[in-house]
């Protein structure tokens, strides 16, 4: 099949995205654009928020692949060299906030949709644009999940230079407050938060779990922020730390947090304990026409939309991973054709 213009298509509509501001929280405009253009395109596209969800007429006999890739960004960071929200190619390359991550995807499984929906294929096939990704938000996958059919498995565009994420890793976040006693620091008085919690910071520094994974490695707990004191004579009679805590498939967020509180004696309070770890089976055959194109399964130590999503899922997109959240963040042309060359050979065939 010839991508070429579906692969024109993608690039034009990358542009006009790059081109408005849409950090998360912010994505209204570009939601506007999407929407505008998948309708154009004949697409039966429905807004959710500013998430665009494209869904027709369901078999019940086959079984539902969901389509997703995120249309927030992050903010750009201050050492970009171009106008991050000016589209700007240069040869094979695209720059701009969010053509990376995951501006690819999102253009590239859309083309994919589209080609693949005048198509026979094993699957009945839904696409959801959506927002709120780089902050987990309420308004995001979250509330578009309610509006979604029975899904049976899901491809996640993050870039991933179009290799097969089987499994990634889950957060906790958790906050952390050591008391102690204020007093004068001359005559050495109170009880001094700061050394009430170095224990706890010592043992969370040193403690290993036990349950590797082959894919995700080992779960880790890392100190991140930490605050006390209003100044140098008085003794500090709270110490606040943040604990940021990643976890493999073996261990689910409410364990941890259990495990946490028996080990440490500072009052910890988990953000959430939504995003876990997900995996999908090396035998899901989705999975196994992965490897037979050739493609290589691993697991990302990133967070997406797949722990929100309680169904089997993979991350599989154009780029690179080590762009992402950059100055002059960028994605290459040739890199969003491949991409729309994949999934249709991964989904026609499955």
């Amino acid at each position: 099949m010839d991508t070429n213009q579906f692969t024109q298509d993608a690039v034009e509509l990358l542009k006009k995205l790059i081109s408005v501001p849409s950090v998360s929280r912010e994505e209204a405009q570009a939601a506007d654009i999407f929407e505008q253009q998948v309708k154009a395109w004949g697409l039966p596209a429905r807004r959710i928020g500013n998430n665009i969800l494209i869904q027709e007429t369901l078999d019940p006999a086959k079984p539902t692949l969901l389509l997703n890739a995120h249309i927030d960004t992050v903010k750009p960071v201050s050492t970009w060299t171009r106008n991050p929200f000016s589209p700007t190619l240069e040869g094979d390359v695209l720059y701009g906030l969010g053509a990376n991550d995951c501006g690819g995807g999102l253009v590239s499984l859309l083309q994919a949709y589209r080609i693949l929906r005048e198509q026979p294929v094993a699957y009945n096939l839904v696409y959801l644009a959506s927002c709120e990704e780089e902050v987990s938000g309420e308004n995001g996958f979250r509330l578009a999940l309610n509006e979604l059919p029975k899904i049976d498995v899901a491809i996640v565009g993050e870039p991933t230079c179009m290799q097969p994420a089987i499994a990634e890793k889950g957060l906790m976040v958790i906050d952390g407050t050591a008391y102690g006693k204020s007093g004068h620091a001359a005559r050495n008085e109170g009880v001094n938060a700061i050394y009430e919690a170095l224990d706890d910071l010592v043992w969370l520094r040193d403690y290993r779990f036990k349950k590797s994974s082959p894919l995700l490695g080992d779960t880790k707990m890392t100190v991140t922020v930490l605050n006390s004191g209003t100044q140098h004579n008085v003794i500090p009679d709270e110490c606040h730390f943040v604990i940021d805590v990643r976890t493999n498939e073996h261990y689910q967020n409410e364990f941890l947090f259990a495990f946490l509180q028996k080990h440490v004696k500072s009052e910890l309070k988990a953000r959430s304990f939504r995003l876990s770890s997900s995996h999908i089976p090396v035998g899901h055959p989705l999975v196994q026409r992965c490897i037979q194109l050739g493609m290589n399964p691993f697991g990302s130590p990133t967070l997406s939309d797949q722990a929100l999503m309680p169904f089997h899922s993979l991350k599989l997109g154009p780029g690179a991973s080590e762009r992402s959240h950059t100055a002059d963040e960028f994605i290459r042309i040739s890199e969003i054709q491949q991409a729309i060359e994949t999934y249709i050979k991964l989904i026609a065939n499955s």
